[in-house]
This record gives structure tokens, sequence and C-alpha cells, in this order.
């Protein structure tokens, strides 16, 4: 690491802890040619994610679109804004383990339906009625039977 103040690449770590999100590590630094103290952050570099929409138009990931859905599907529900947001970074990382660079959205939408489907039956049904376009009553009743079992 080169020192910001004299340019020198001898640079030393003389503390580190997790930063405040704990998502990074901060780190003090101090130089051995000019003995100034310096910090510096160290995070995970994550690969951009691509999600391949329905008409095949790509577009980076959004949490937030997610973050969206799922609230939409727990509104008026007996369910916690933690346990939402719980249930959103369930979903999160199963799409990054997925280590995909590119992600259909119906794949994301499938997780979000089988994470829903244990948090809540009813903000299940009510994201599948949205994310499968129910066309009519039937196949609405179709798949509320398929939960009943």
């Amino acid at each position: 690491m080169k020192c910001p103040f004299c340019g020198e690449d001898s640079t030393r770590v003389i503390d580190s802890r997790p930063a405040d999100d704990n998502s990074s590590i901060r780190r003090r630094r101090e130089c051995d040619d000019c003995g100034k103290r310096f910090t510096t952050y160290e995070k995970v570099e994550s690969i951009p994610l691509i999600v391949i929409k329905k008409d095949k138009i790509r577009e980076a990931y959004n949490r937030s679109k997610i973050e969206s859905g799922v609230f939409k599907s727990c509104h008026k529900r007996p369910i916690s804004v933690d346990e939402i947001e719980r249930c959103v970074d369930r979903i999160e990382t199963k799409v990054f383990n997925l280590e995909e660079k590119e992600v259909e959205s119906t794949v994301i939408g499938e997780i979000v339906m089988d994470e829903l489907k244990t948090l809540d039956e009813v903000a299940y049904v009510r994201f599948a009625s949205v994310y499968r376009e129910f066309k009519d009553v039937n196949i609405f009743m179709d798949e509320l039977k398929k939960l009943l079992k």
C-alpha cells in the first residue's frame, strides 16, 4: 500500500477491525518512511450480476426490486420488517450462490416464491398471482390447491 503523503511503498498495518457496516475491514496503517498514519478500507470485490428479463433485456441486479416485491406481498400481514429483511437476505444469498454472471429473472422469481412459501402462505399467493400472471380464477385455484396439499 502506497503512503498517500510521501508515496513510499513500505507501510504496515498497525490496527485492523471490522468497519461500522461489518462488510469491510478498517485498517490503520503507518508509513515506514515518513511515519504518518492513514486509514484504508478493504472490501470484497463483487462481480456485477446481470438479470435477464422475460423480454431478454439485460439489466444490473437491483436488491430493491426484490425488497419491493416481498414488502408488497407481505402488506398487512403479521410479519415484521426484520423478518422481511432476513427473507430478502436469504433470497439474495441464494441468487449469488448460483455463481453466475447472468441470471434469468424467472430463476430469481422462483427463489422468491420458495422463500415466501416458508415465510407466509398469503404473501406467497399474492406474489405468485402477480409473478405468474394468472389469467383466470381456475389457474389461481390450481395454485391454491397445490399449496393446501
